[in-house]
Order: C-alpha cells, then structure tokens, then sequence
C-alpha cells in the first residue's frame, strides 16, 4: 500500500495546474543562491522535487512526465494525474480482494479499447494546407491556454505555428533559437527570419557585411602574451622577455594571417580574442566576434551551413559558413548581430520580451511545449478535439467493454473508465465549476455518437468543442494515455518495499 500512497500524493500535488485554469507553483532550490522558480509545467515541477518514497521515485515522478516532455513535449501533467487516478481506483479494487494480476488485466483490455476508440475519432486534414495550418492554429492555442502566455495566445500560436512549418517536417528544434530579453510585454515578442547572435560587435570593425562568408571557430585567441605557467624562464636583461613577447607576438600575427586567406569576411570564435589579434582582424575589415557560447556556434554553424574548425594550415578543408547579411540591432536597449538570408532557409529567431526572468523563463517552456508539440503533430497529423472530449469518448467505450466482459476484470475495466473520467473533472474543479453536474451532462451528451462537446472553460458549461476551436494533437494523447496506464501497471506489480543493505566496500590494503 505505501506504494500507492507515495504516487497518489504526487499525483495530488501537480492536478492543481491542470486546465486553463490550473493554478502555478513557486519551487524554492534548498541549494546556495536559494533560487526560485514559478512554473505550472508539470514536467519542470516534477524534475524539482526532493521525493522521498521509493515507488514515487521510481515510477511517476521525473520518469514519465521526462519521457512524456522529451517526446510529445506536452500532456506531462495529465499523464501523472492519470496514473494516479488509476492507482487510487485500484487500491479500492484491491481493498475489495481482488488480486493486482486481474486489476492488470482489466486495464490492459480497457488501454486497447480506449486508444481504438481515439483512433476511430481521429481526424486527419494533412491533404488541406489550408485547414491543417488552422488545425495547427488551434492545437498551439489549446497548448498555450494552460500556461502564462495564455492572455496572447493568439500571437503565439502563430509564432510557433510559422517557426514550426518552416522546419518542413522535422522534429529537429535546434533551428529554432529562442532569445530572452527583460523589457517590454510579452505582446512586443516576435519572430525574426534568420539567426540572432547575443554578441556586441567589436569596436573599429565592419557594422554591415553582405554576402559574408563565415568562418566559426573554437580556438585560443590569446596568446601574444607570454603565458607558461609553472615553468621559468631565466633572462639576464628585459631585452630578452622583448624578444620572447615578440615571438609569442609573431605566432599570433601567423594565425591570423591563415584564418585570413580563408577569403573570409566574418570570424566567430567561441573563446577570447585578445586586443592584438582582434586588431589585426579590423585592418583586414574582418567581423570578429569573441566568446560566442558553445550552444550559440553550435546553432550557428548549423544554419549557415559551415563547420567548426580548431585548425587553419588547410583552408581547402574548411567548410565555411554563408549569409546574406550581417547588421547589428538593437533589442530593447542591448546591441545583438543579427545573420539574415542564411544557408538553412529554415532557421528563425523567436525573440521573448516580458517583465522579469521568471517571466521570460515561464514563456519559454510554454513555448517549447508548444513547439514541440505542433513539430509532432507535423508528422502524425491526426487531430482531436480537446476540453475533456476525448476522455469521455474514451470512458463511453470502456463503460461498454466493461458490461461486455465477464468475471472480475470488468470491475476494473469499470475502474478505468472512471479514472479517465477523472481528467475532465480535475479541469472543472480547477476552475472552480460543478464537476458533478457538468460531467453528469456531458456522459449524457457523449451518449451520441456525433456529438462533440466537451468543458467550456469560459461559459462554466457544456461547449461545442469544434466551434470553440479547442484541439489537441492525436500524438499527445495517445501518449498520455499508454504512459500512465504502463506505470500504473508497474506500482501494482509491487507487494512490498524492501530496503537493502548499503554495498560493502572491499578491503584494498
């Protein structure tokens, strides 16, 4: 039993961020800086907590809402949520003696039926750019409406719609780069096509280069001074130490001179460029950017379509990297340089403004909630309406398996299908409604095939989810629903918790 109380309580904890009405967390570090987090993202609150039982450690905690965030991106809290439904359903079965094996069983036999009938739901409108860009349109603005950029998600939505029909189906989100920038609204964020590098541009050096050719580098730049550590150097006059500076000086003006007849006219490296060489860089009108971070070259050398070098003797061997146009522009009140007209036509900028970090923090995971979840949707366009529609379809065809199914599995077929009744509830009650009698009217609404009504957030009632423009991403559900019915499967596996003895350490004297 303790298994299930460790999983249900942290079930507990998170299904107040359900819905667009769930509430956020603050999550306070006990490390040194004590630094604070205000976040409603299921996956983040749980990736923080210090849990101690074991079964929640294992099973609900970071495991499944991780693996739920790294491939749908969203759903990490319905998915805990629904395994604890499904585990405080089960611990009543197992109260009234039936054994977990069967209580598996029936839930096996229900996850098959319940993901039939999402798959006889399913709409898929890949043929029509037009109706799948507004299918798009509404599964990013269901995504958003739960989190702090619900107010805007309009504007959102078609941010991270336009970045993601850019990708042209990949799931790959390293082009897509995301620069946060305190000032302003959230309302002044906006989408730039091309590549935005968080660097000042040097002083004495070109402020506009066209058709650049760039050379991305991760190489010491800072060597024209003498720099042996731990080894000495015995002189008899300071002519000496002149004549080692001037080698060392030498060496460096060698370098340059090779990065040079690369024919290049940009020069981005990922550690310092010291005065001497950075000089060197402005007589010969080369853009030299210094201590761009590893992720910002990495990107970088992605979308320009260049390589990253460490050495120079063979310039034939140095895939460089090509842009339209390199300026440099002001955000709010700091100077960025900005790459346009990249090789990878795919790349863009979202540039975030908002009030204060945690802000901007927040904006970015509901963001990449969203981004990652149109990139999926991208590739399995099949689409459901949203708002509880797709439990309570669910729920009706596993209430008729159940009456179906003989023996004791169909008690827990019946459990089931109350924990995924379970969902729309949480929403409801979240947003301070009726549960009761709204998800009383909605079993009597699902009872016809056609129907399409769901949770209207806003009325308090019972809405038309496809004139409300309510959608969810077939991908994300599907998900949800295999997760949580597979860990919940696993903590009933277990009878009991036992603690083992500490690894003995061996002799090695």
């Amino acid at each position: 039993m303790a298994s299930f109380v460790g999983a249900m309580a942290i079930a507990d904890l998170v299904k107040t961020t359900l819905g667009p009405k769930g509430m956020d967390k603050i999550l306070q570090s006990t490390g040194r800086g004590h630094n604070v987090t205000v976040t409603n993202d299921g996956a983040t609150i749980l990736k923080s907590l210090h849990i101690d039982n074991s079964a929640a450690k294992v099973l609900i905690a970071p495991d499944i809402s991780k693996v739920q965030d790294d491939e749908v991106g969203d759903g990490t809290t319905s998915v805990v949520v629904l395994a604890g439904e499904l585990l405080r359903e089960a611990e009543k079965l197992v109260n009234q003696k039936i054994h977990p094996m069967t209580i598996i069983a029936g839930y096996r036999l229900a996850a098959e039926c319940a993901r039939n009938a999402l798959l006889q739901k399913a709409k898929d409108n890949k043929q029509d750019p037009d109706k799948f860009k507004s299918d798009l349109m509404k599964i990013a603005m269901t995504t958003l409406s739960s989190k702090i950029l619900s107010q805007d998600k309009e504007q959102f939505a078609k941010l991270a719609v336009d970045a993601v029909l850019r990708l042209k189906g990949s799931t790959n989100l390293e082009s897509i780069h995301i620069i946060k920038k305190a000032g302003g609204s959230l309302k002044d964020s906006f989408l730039d096509e091309g590549f935005i590098l968080d660097k000042k541009i040097g002083i004495g050096q070109p402020k506009h280069i066209e058709n650049a050719k760039i050379l991305v580098a991760n190489t010491a730049m800072d060597t024209d001074k003498v720099k042996i550590y731990g080894a000495r150097v015995r002189v008899d006059s300071m002519a000496k130490v002149a004549e080692i500076e001037g080698a060392e000086k030498e060496k460096m003006r060698e370098k340059v001179q090779k990065i040079i007849a690369h024919g290049v006219n940009c020069f981005v490296n990922r550690q310092l460029i010291y005065n001497f060489p950075e000089e060197l860089f402005a007589d010969a009108g080369i853009l030299a950017i210094e201590h761009a971070d590893f992720e910002g070259i990495e990107r970088l050398a992605l979308v320009t379509g260049g390589e990253i070098a460490s050495t120079f003797d063979n310039p034939e061997s140095v895939k460089l990297g090509h842009c339209k146009l390199i300026e440099e522009i002001m955000i709010g009140e700091d100077k960025l340089i900005h790459f346009s007209g990249v090789e990878m036509g795919q790349a863009c900028t979202i540039v975030l403004r908002g009030a204060s970090s945690h802000v901007l923090d927040e904006a970015e995971r509901s963001l990449h909630d969203a981004l990652c979840v149109l990139s999926q949707t991208v590739n399995d366009s099949r689409v459901l309406l949203g708002g509880g529609w797709p439990e309570m379809a669910m729920a009706k065809e596993v209430d008729d398996l159940a009456r179906k199914t003989p023996g004791k599995k169909s008690h827990a077929i019946e459990a089931f299908s109350r924990a995924v009744r379970a969902i729309p509830t949480i929403i409801a009650d979240n947003a301070g409604l009726d549960s009761a009698e709204l998800i009383s009217q909605l079993r009597a609404e699902h009872h016809n095939d056609t129907t399409n009504a769901g949770i209207d957030i806003i009325s308090g009632g019972v809405g038309d989810m496809e004139r409300l423009g309510i959608s969810e991403s077939f991908k994300v559900k599907q998900a949800v629903l295999l997760s949580a019915t597979e860990a919940a499967e696993m903590i009933l596996r277990v009878d009991e918790i036992i603690t083992c003895a500490p690894r003995k350490r061996e002799n090695r004297m």
